[in-house]
């Protein structure tokens, strides 16, 4: 079917239904555009989601719980999800809204040529019928005149008044005038049938042509729409393999997570390697009343499972932070005596690994080295041995600085390993050197981390030592304001402390200050500090300051 021989005479609507079709492709592009400008924010607003969720903080802190490391994963795959999707709007831009721009182009200045044609082809039938009507008109017009000078002459003729010069003048104007209409005739024939094959010409063959040159121009665009329509598509079936490995790697990664595995890294990472505490015992303060005037004897309190006086204790839980709490403030020290024992092991292990990895270094350099010195020594001309020295001797320095690190560092682990667990991690300060001894089972009701700073980032008041001989040379001692029994032994070996066995019960003489010691006086006589954490704390009801029992 062609729109030259079924359309021949509708030019105008032609014209109108290409410009809807150029009108219809501009729409689409116009889509195309936005679709592509809505796929690269959709890619934008990806990548800064995953940019927002990902963690901020070093490798060796990001927890690793495989719940977290799903997570990461999935964040992962989206961002390579969200790569597919900036493809996807960079191949829409390039094949599919820049062909539709530049097709776009080359359709309007093809269409504007074939309207041309067939105005042009229209006005030079318009003309030629012009020229048709007018010789029509100018024969019709002689006839008249003709036909006039017809009527006139056999007037003339007849009139016997006429004279014979008035008939021969009447006999040359119908002469003249049948001579112009004949004339006229011929014109009007010729441009008749000019006309006519002009016509002929015009609606079989030109008009045709140009209709079927626009029907073919509307039809390339319909084509190339379907082309763009299968195109947009392709575009997104081209991606579907990466964005369904993005997807698997998500269902993978969710089924990687471990809810018993994330239980024992929890475990693992907050695991304090203490003991429960041990049950309160019975302090008996009726002692107090059959006691002597003599303060030089104190009877033994009993131990029971009774609970001892609120009064005049304070809980051992108080201050503690469990699983979720806050981490202990305070500075850190070099052997994380500060630590739980088990966060200690894992911390000491962790540094020992690696400082053997960074041994094994200096040690494959310093082989090195020496094979290159070797080489240099059998070919001189290569280099001078002599100048490998100074780099050789500076390895086998660092070797011996890792290996003193890793022995100091193994034995605080063997001291870790070796040492029962127990129920308090407080302890003099790391300058103090004292072993105390405790049996299998019995521990420091300490539990956990204290929101206080470590005990042992804080030494005993390190008095001046003519302090303390001036306080002991007194001859009248200092008035006791309670009693305590020793909860573990403590060695005393510091200048002012003072030595105890575990069970031993001495006089308080002077509370603890805040600085983790108490005074306190033997039944001998010898006073000195103790760890306030060692010892269980009983305070006079008459005596000043608040109840101390830690």
């Amino acid at each position: 079917m062609s729109w030259g021989t079924e359309l021949w005479d509708q030019f105008d609507n032609l014209e109108k239904h290409t410009q809807w079709g150029i009108d219809f492709l501009e729409r689409y592009t116009k889509f195309v555009k936005e679709r592509t400008e809505i796929e690269h924010a959709y890619a934008k607003q990806l990548r800064n989601l995953v940019k927002k969720n990902c963690p901020k903080r070093p490798k060796d802190e990001e927890p690793r719980f495989t719940s977290c490391l799903s997570f990461y994963t999935i964040l992962n795959e989206l961002n390579d999800y969200a790569g597919q999707r900036e493809v996807v709007a960079e191949e829409m831009g390039r094949r599919v809204y820049g062909e539709l721009m530049r097709y776009t182009h080359e359709l309007k200045s093809e269409r504007k040529v074939h309207l041309q044609e067939g105005r042009k082809a229209q006005q030079y039938l318009d003309h030629c019928w012009k020229q048709m009507d007018n010789s029509k008109k100018k024969f019709e017009r002689e006839c008249r005149e003709t036909e006039k000078a017809q009527l006139g002459y056999e007037k003339i003729d007849n009139d016997p008044n006429a004279t014979k010069a008035d008939v021969e003048k009447a006999k040359a104007q119908l002469y003249l005038r049948t001579h112009m209409a004949d004339e006229s005739k011929n014109e009007y024939a010729a441009q008749l049938q000019n006309f006519n094959g002009e016509q002929q010409k015009h609606f079989y063959s030109a008009i045709p042509i140009i209709f079927k040159n626009l029907q073919d121009m509307d039809e390339r665009r319909t084509l190339k729409l379907s082309e763009s329509y299968k195109g947009f598509a392709d575009v997104e079936r081209k991606v579907i393999p990466i964005i369904s490995k993005c997807l698997e790697g998500m269902v993978v990664a969710s089924k990687s997570v471990d809810e018993r595995r994330d239980s024992q890294i929890a475990v693992e990472s907050f695991k304090s390697g203490f003991e429960p505490p041990a049950d309160f015992p019975f302090e008996d303060f009726s002692q107090n009343i059959y006691r002597t005037g003599s303060e030089g004897t104190i009877s033994t309190p009993k131990t029971d499972s009774s609970r001892a006086d609120p009064k005049h204790t304070i809980g051992k839980t108080k201050g503690k932070l469990w699983l979720f709490g806050k981490k202990p403030k305070g500075p850190a020290v070099e052997d994380f005596s500060h630590l739980p024992p088990e966060q200690r092991r894992k911390k000491l292990q962790q540094r020992i690994d690696e400082l053997n990895r960074e041994l094994q270094k200096e040690v494959d350099q310093r082989d090195a080295l020496n094979k290159m010195k070797d080489v240099y020594e059998k070919n001189p001309q290569m280099g001078d041995p002599g100048s490998l020295q100074p780099k050789i001797a500076e390895t086998m320095s660092n070797m011996d600085r890792l290996r003193v690190e890793i022995q100091k560092n193994e034995a605080w682990l063997t001291e870790v390993e070796g040492k029962p667990g127990v129920r308090g991690d407080r302890r003099p300060s790391a300058d103090v050197n004292h072993h105390h001894h405790t049996p299998h089972g019995r521990e420091s009701p300490e539990g956990s981390y204290n929101e206080d700073a470590p005990q042992e980032n804080r030494g005993p008041p390190q008095p001046d030592p003519h302090e303390f001989d001036d306080e002991f040379d007194d001859d009248d001692p200092l008035p006791a304001v309670g009693h305590c029994k020793a909860l573990y032994s403590f060695d005393g070996q510091n200048e002012g402390t003072l030595a105890m066995v575990e069970g031993e019960v001495m006089y308080i003489i002077e509370e603890d200050k805040g600085d983790g010691w108490t005074r306190a006086r033997k039944q001998n006589g010898e006073e000195g500090y103790v760890p306030t954490s060692y010892v269980d704390i009983t305070l006079e009801k008459n005596s000043k300051g608040a109840v101390t029992y830690i």
